[in-house]
Parts: C-alpha cells; sequence; structure tokens
C-alpha cells in the first residue's frame, strides 16, 4: 500500500527470510517458506503446515463488496481471532498476526502473548488499531524493511501511482478454510474441508488456483509462502537417534537434508543483513569511479541489453 496514513509502518518484502525472523523476534518458534508449487507432493513435504500467506496485486474494491459465491461468504460471526489492518504498510505483519491468532496452544514470547490477551474481546478495527498502535511490533516490523535512502519531500514533484500488493491469509478454524484479510470487514469462510488425506490445504489449494486463474496467462504478480514448524529440531533429534545404528542411507539423506537448510537459514541471515544497510553511498563512489574513467556509458549500455534480454526470456517463457 502506499506511504500515506503509514503511522510509522514501512514496506517490506514478500520473502520468507524476513517473515522467519519476524516470527523470532515475536518468539514464535515457526519458520515461512516460498512454495513454488501447491501440488500435494510439494505441500506435502512441508506439512505440518499452519497457514498459507498470499501476496497479490491490490485493486480498489468498495468495503461493502460482497465476494462471489466461487470466493465464499463473509462470517461475521467468525469464532477466531481477526483484526483490520488500520494503516499502510502493515499488512505482512497484520496478515501473520492474523494467522497466529488462530493458532490453538501457539508458544509465542511474553511481548506477543499479551498483545494477544490484550486485544481479547474486542472488536475487528479496535482489534487492528491496538495492533498497529505496538511500537516494539512495529519496530520489529520496521528492523527488517529497507532503509529509506532518499527523501524527495519538499521538491513539489508530481505523484506516481505506484502498483499496490497486499497480503492476506487462508487457514484452517474449526473444520472449515478461511481467508483473513484485514481490508474486508468479516473473514471470508470457504466451506468445510475432510479431515482425511490432505486435509485443508486440498480446499486451500482449489480456492487459491481459482484465484491466480483471474489473473491474464504468465502473469506474475502473486506469490504464496507456507507458516510451518521449523523441521529442524526434528531432524537433529532423528540424527541423534541415528547415530551408531545401520540406517546409512537415511542417516546420508537426512545430513543433506540438515545441511540444505542451515544453507537456506544463512542466506536468509544475509540478505536480512543487507536489507538493514544502506548502499546508496556504495552505488554513489561506483558510478562516480566508471564516470572518472570514461566507462559509464559503456556499462550503462550493458546494462540495458542485459535486463532487454532478461525480459525477452521472460516473455519467451509465459508465451
Amino acid at each position: 500500500m502506499s506511504d500515506e496514513d503509514s503511522s510509522g509502518w514501512q514496506l517490506t518484502e514478500s520473502d520468507p527470510g524476513v517473515f522467519t525472523e519476524l516470527l523470532k523476534r515475536l518468539g514464535v518458534p515457526y519458520i515461512v517458506d516460498d512454495l513454488y508449487s501447491l501440488e500435494p507432493e510439494s505441500l506435502a513435504a512441508l506439512q505440518p503446515i499452519h497457514a498459507l500467506i498470499f501476496l497479490f496485486k491490490w485493486f480498489p474494491e468498495s468495503p461493502d463488496d460482497e465476494p462471489s459465491v466461487s470466493a465464499g461468504h463473509y462470517d461475521s460471526d467468525f469464532p477466531g481471532f481477526f483484526a483490520h489492518q488500520t494503516v499502510n504498510n502493515a499488512c505482512a505483519t497484520l496478515a501473520v498476526v492474523n494467522a497466529l491468532g488462530n493458532i490453538a496452544s501457539l508458544p509465542a514470547g511474553p511481548q506477543f502473548m499479551d498483545l494477544m490477551n490484550f486485544t481479547t474481546g474486542m472488536d475487528p478495527q479496535t482489534c487492528g488499531m491496538a495492533i498497529t498502535s505496538a511500537d516494539w511490533l512495529r519496530e520489529a516490523h520496521n528492523a527488517l524493511s529497507p532503509p529509506s535512502a532518499i527523501s524527495l519531500d519538499g521538491l513539489d514533484l508530481p505523484k506516481k501511482s505506484e502498483e499496490a500488493y497486499h497480503f492476506v491469509v487462508y487457514l484452517p478454524v474449526l473444520g472449515s478454510l478461511y481467508e483473513l484479510d484485514g481490508l474486508k470487514p468479516y473473514p471470508v469462510r470457504h466451506g468445510e474441508y475432510e479431515e482425511c488425506g490432505e486435509g485443508w490445504v486440498k480446499k486451500a489449494r482449489e480456492v487459491i488456483e481459482e484465484r491466480i486463474h483471474t489473473y491474464p496467462t504468465g502473469a506474475l504478480e502473486f506469490s504464496l509462502l507456507a507458516l510451518r514448524d521449523d523441521p529442524l529440531p526434528g531432524m537433529r533429534r532423528r540424527l541423534d537417534a541415528l547415530q551408531g545404528s545401520s540406517a546409512d542411507v537415511e542417516l546420508s539423506d537426512l545430513m543433506n537434508k540438515i545441511a540444505n537448510e542451515n544453507s537456506k537459514r544463512e542466506r536468509w541471515a544475509f540478505e536480512n543483513s543487507s536489507r538493514r544497510h544502506n548502499h546508496i553511498g556504495l552505488v554513489h563512489a561506483l558510478l562516480l569511479a566508471l564516470a572518472k574513467a570514461g566507462k559509464l556509458d559503456s556499462a550503462k549500455a550493458d546494462a540495458q541489453r542485459v535486463m532487454q534480454e532478461r525480459l525477452e526470456r521472460q516473455r519467451a517463457m509465459h508465451s
């Protein structure tokens, strides 16, 4: 959403490392992983999944607009936790909070549990205001946002209309699949799901795929993330149990999985560290050095050529 009426909340990226670090700051021992496929095999590999976080291009609509029949219906008597988005730029953290607030016996830090207890019994609007007024939560959110390197305030430049993106959550509550969107007046109920087999994720796949099909073919205006248990503790316990056994194949496979998970965490930590750093000074120094060496024009032409080739490859993939 735009920066207007952000109340100090900054934009965040749709990145699993960002969400996982936020969960860590909330004292929640879960992680968030990218989902590149909704196929049963891909979802089964990440179980147990507690919620799916969906990012999509947002278009303004009337708050009184009812979802279409195929897109579920409002549940004004929703029995779980639901907070409205009352300020811009907070939708990523609000999506996480709306998900966590509906997970039974949630392990979490004292600050977050105090906030959840404080909002008990509040209506969604008041609840959203209470959440976005929590200074410590806003600071945790902003700590994972890129720094605002350049300010154009006071230059009287014409404002550009930027594309807006928004986060919503899909999760199971009391046997039904719900969509929690802080910009809607009520949660959207998508119906009951079967407990056997894939459970609620099968219903979620059907709903999300139908939603994705409303976008033009080849559109890249959405992404999907899975809120899940951290697999590392269980992997390490299993590794300890296998030490000294004859299960060499399982032991080797488990060690590879642990190595991949550790490598992913190291990458997340590096990327989060980079997000907090202001690179403008470095970029300025590099451009200045290229200009002094008479290589800036050729570097610019090379960059434009590489970007054009990349765009053409993307168009070819989706044509």
